[in-house]
Parts: structure tokens; sequence; C-alpha cells
């Protein structure tokens, strides 16, 4: 960048950190210096349930979920102090999407916090693109609605999530204008704090499309996508349709507050990170033909129960 947005103590991400704490007895989301680099991390603050008893299979991740919260410490430290600036730089990419200052400066916070901290591993991420051929992966969305940053809209967040075998096993989801983390490992549950200790999510058991309410984020990609038929047969099905867009609509389906979310032409790093976030808290997670893949540009999140059934309803969707 020609020119330095950001506070010279805030560019030193590398030495000093902003954890947020979004239990401070307010509500309100605020803000604790302390160190990023120590080894191993340590975490102070309340948005990891440490007293949680976490069966085997977790502990294999338990060190990549602790260094994903830090990922995300040091990621918020970046965004926030550009989100809503006057001075924001903004400039469209080859695909006519925006992008932000800001967008590069968190990924390449995470970037060269993952070069210190596993310097095997390899990093997909929307900004700077793919290094690395490991089995093991870091897939980062900096500013995951960049759209809604620029315009002051707090719906908007950082995504990081460590794949193995292609297979996302972490995710951390941080949206630090609404002071909200969400966090899940392998086999350890999944986990967010708003106010208080952590709480551990778990989806709805709504068991009837009757009674579902979802989120299909956009009309225009349904539509782009030749599937507008299957959203109006949803919306004519279901209890209730809305589009809460990007990864907030996840977050509400992983809380039990939403059966289903739907979308076209994402990427890897739009949905690695909600993927253990939401099969963690019991829900399914796939593209939109059923297939287990993060490469096919749709995804279908569901409370588990129910994700038979919406298959079937956009199976049957005739075309004319």
């Amino acid at each position: 960048m020609a020119r330095n947005a950001f506070p010279a103590e805030e560019l030193h991400y590398q030495r000093r950190g902003v954890t947020p704490n979004p239990c401070g007895a307010s509500g309100a989301l605020q803000f604790v210096s302390r160190p990023i680099y120590s080894k191993p991390f340590q975490r102070t603050g309340p948005d990891y349930p440490v007293e949680v008893s976490l069966p085997r299979a977790a502990t294999d991740f338990h060190a990549d979920l602790e260094l994903a919260i830090a990922l995300a410490d040091a990621a918020d430290a970046q965004s926030m102090p550009r989100f809503d600036a006057a001075d924001l730089e903004v400039s469209l990419k080859a695909d006519q999407s925006h992008v932000t200052d800001a967008d590069l400066a968190t990924e390449r916070a995470i970037r060269d916090i993952l070069h210190a901290e596993r310097p095997d591993d390899g990093i997909l991420g929307e900004e700077y693109g793919t290094e690395g051929a490991a089995r093991r992966q870091w897939i980062i969305d900096p500013i995951d609605g960049t759209a809604n940053f620029l315009r002051g809209v707090p719906l908007w967040g950082t995504l990081i999530a460590l794949a193995v075998d292609s297979v996302p096993q972490v995710g951390v989801v941080s949206m630090p204008a609404l002071g909200r983390r969400w966090w899940a490992s392998a086999g350890g549950g999944s986990w967010t704090a708003t106010s208080g200790d952590p709480r551990r999510l778990s989806v709805s058991k709504v068991d009837s499309l009757d009674d579902a309410s979802v989120s299909f984020q956009s009309i225009a990609q349904w539509t782009d996508a030749g599937k507008l038929p299957e959203l109006l047969t949803l919306a004519d099905r279901v209890w209730r349709d809305r589009a809460y867009g990007d990864i907030f609509s996840y977050m509400l389906l992983a809380e039990g507050r939403l059966e289903m979310v739907a979308e076209f032409d994402v990427k890897e790093y739009d949905i690695a990170a909600a993927v253990p976030i939401v099969r963690e808290a019991g829900g399914r997670m796939t593209a939109f033909d059923g297939t287990q893949t993060l490469s096919a540009r749709s995804a279908l999140a569901t409370n588990g129960i129910l994700h038979d059934p919406f298959l079937s309803l956009f199976r049957d969707v005739p075309h004319s």
C-alpha cells in the first residue's frame, strides 16, 4: 500500500495483539491488548472454553484451534480500526468484486503469523491465493461481507479454517463489529460467547419443512445458477424465508435459529470455516446437490434432520 492507513501500534501485530472480549459487563465490544506471539499460545480471555473436557479426537486439533483463535485476534486488530472509516481505500478486483485496504492488511496479518507458527502448512486466502501443497491447509477469508464492510453495515466477519485432506477440521468465525465469535474443532463441539461464559451450540430440532425458517442469501445467486424455480418452490414450502446473507446465516443455523442456508457462487474460503461449526453443532453441510465437497461453488447447510427432505424438495422441482 502506498499509504499507511493503520496506527503504528496496530501495525505491529507481530508483537502486540488485540483480543476482542465480548463478555464485558456492558455487553459492548471491549479490547484488551496482549502479546500475540508466545509459545505455546496462552489464552487469558473468556472466549475459549478451556474448562471443557475434550474427547480424544478433539485433542488432535486443540493447538490448531488455539492458533486459529489467536489469528482471529490479529485479524480483528486490523479490520476494526478500518470499519466505517472515512478514508477506507476501495478498489475493484478482476472479477469486479470489491476489495479494501482492510481486506489486504487482515489477510497479510494472518499469513505472517501462519508463516511463523505453521511454516509447513499450506494457505488458501481470498486476496493472495494459494501457497504450499500440504495436506494441512489454512483457508482464509479476511473479510467475508466486504460489501457490508465498505458501507458501514456490521454484518461482516473474518473466516479461518484448517482443512486436512480437503476436510475442514477447525473453524473460527469472528464478527468483531457485533462483538461475536464462533469456533469449533473436530470432536470438540461448537461454541460461541456473547456475555458470560462460552455457550455450546446445537442446531434446532425442527423436523418439518412446513415449520422451517431458511436463509437463501440472494435472489440473484439462485437466478444466475438457474435455480430460481427451486427458490420459489422453497419459499412456498417453508414457514419463513429470508436473506440474512454471508457467514452470519450459517452461525444462526448453528445456534438453532434457522433450519437451512443455501447459496451459490461460493468459493472454498467463503464456507470452509462454517463447516466444522455447523457439523459440531449437529448440523449437516454439503454442496447443493448433496455431495461432500468445498469446490462445487454451492452450499447447502441444514439442521441435519431436514437435509434429505430439502434435497428431495429441490430435486423434484420441474424445469420448463
